[in-house]
């Protein structure tokens, strides 16, 4: 349900408005919530729990959004962009064959990416409704997925928080997941936002400097799913303990793959990407163990999108995929009486020199 309509207030140091941003077929309003705070603009909407888009500045101290997105509502409604900017669950990443065991029993859950089920099935959280309200410096969205929904057990009370809050004096997104349960099920939620920080947003980011404070990924078959090991990044492509141009040993299809973060923690940035031309670095601090590190290449441009850049980055801070199947792998089981909680920071920042 709608809480506010063309409204803003004050809360904090951040600006907060709300707006009708349209319907979807079946007459269910979407709105659009803009959080404001000194040179960062963040865009969300309930549709989804999507990140729109965030406005940050590049070294001429020009304005643009760092994120693929779109201006209105309509595009987000076709599958290619379901997922864009979007909170994806209840099961982030993959599952291989949409199947897993609980307690002794067996669930199956729509398959819908190379024979497996990819966040959370045909109809995951990023098709949803939430519901919305304003909170201090930002917004909360609530959804109830209910027992069965896309076959996991039991029903799932979640919340996704965005605010904004300074980080070393610089203006950051914080992300924060709770969920909890009525019977024990598996929980992985990530965002899905695409970014480019070029000055453009038509430049690819292969050229970019990445990061990654992992020694260790999760290596996996043909159809991304893990074969089980957790093997060093030593002498692979997927070596980003020493930064260095994504394009030095990007396999041809790109980067889709997880990382066994070296520490998950809240005080320091886990990876960071910096794009040199336009001065724009993003950083990420998360308590995950995984990140999944995504860098596809677009064969066009999503058509419309406000930054259609014909390549972008993902940072998905989550649990490792296919987690249910590996008893070696960090648990995403959640019980009744237990809370999932989870925080990731995104931190923009620019560095003026040329």
């Amino acid at each position: 349900m709608s809480l506010l309509f063309c409204t803003a207030r004050l809360t904090g140091e951040v600006v907060v408005s709300s707006e009708n941003w349209g319907h979807l077929p079946d007459g269910q309003p979407v709105e659009l919530f803009t959080l404001r705070d000194g040179s960062l603009t963040v865009q969300t909407s309930n549709y989804g729990a999507r990140i729109v888009a965030i406005r940050a500045p590049d070294r001429s101290g020009r304005t643009g959004n760092i994120v693929l997105g779109f201006p209105n509502l309509e595009p987000y409604l076709e599958p290619r962009n379901s997922v864009m900017g979007a909170t994806v669950g209840r099961f982030a990443n993959r599952i291989a064959h949409g199947r897993f065991s609980l307690d002794g029993m067996e669930y199956t859950i729509p398959i819908n990416n190379n024979g497996n089920a990819l966040h959370g099935g045909t109809v995951g959280f990023n098709k949803k409704v939430w519901s919305p309200r304003i909170v201090k410096d930002g917004v909360e969205m609530s959804l109830v997925s209910p027992d069965g929904d896309m076959g996991f057990p039991g029903s799932l009370s979640v919340q996704v928080t965005f605010t904004l809050v300074r980080y070393r004096h610089n203006p950051a997104l914080v992300i924060q997941y709770r969920a909890t349960t009525d019977r024990t099920t598996v929980v992985n939620l990530t965002n899905h936002a695409y970014f480019n920080l070029s000055m453009s947003g038509q430049e690819p980011v292969f050229e970019d400097i990445a990061w990654i404070d992992a020694a260790h990924y999760t290596p996996t078959d043909a159809t991304s799913i893990p074969t089980g090991q957790i093997e060093s990044v030593h002498d692979t492509a997927f070596d980003f303990t020493t930064p260095h141009p994504i394009a030095d040993k990007i396999p041809e299809l790109g980067y889709d793959q997880n990382f066994a973060l070296n520490s998950h923690r809240r005080s320091s940035p886990n990876a960071e990407v910096r794009d040199q031309k336009s001065g724009r670095t993003l950083q990420v601090i998360t308590d995950q163990p995984g990140l999944q590190f995504y860098v596809p290449r677009f064969p066009t441009p999503p058509a419309g999108a406000q930054r259609a850049g014909i390549a972008a980055f993902c940072l998905e801070t989550q649990h490792f995929p296919d987690s249910p199947n590996r008893t070696n792998f960090p648990t995403t089981t959640l019980r009744p009486g237990q809370i999932f909680r989870s925080q990731t920071v995104y931190i923009p920042t620019v560095d003026t020199k040329h």
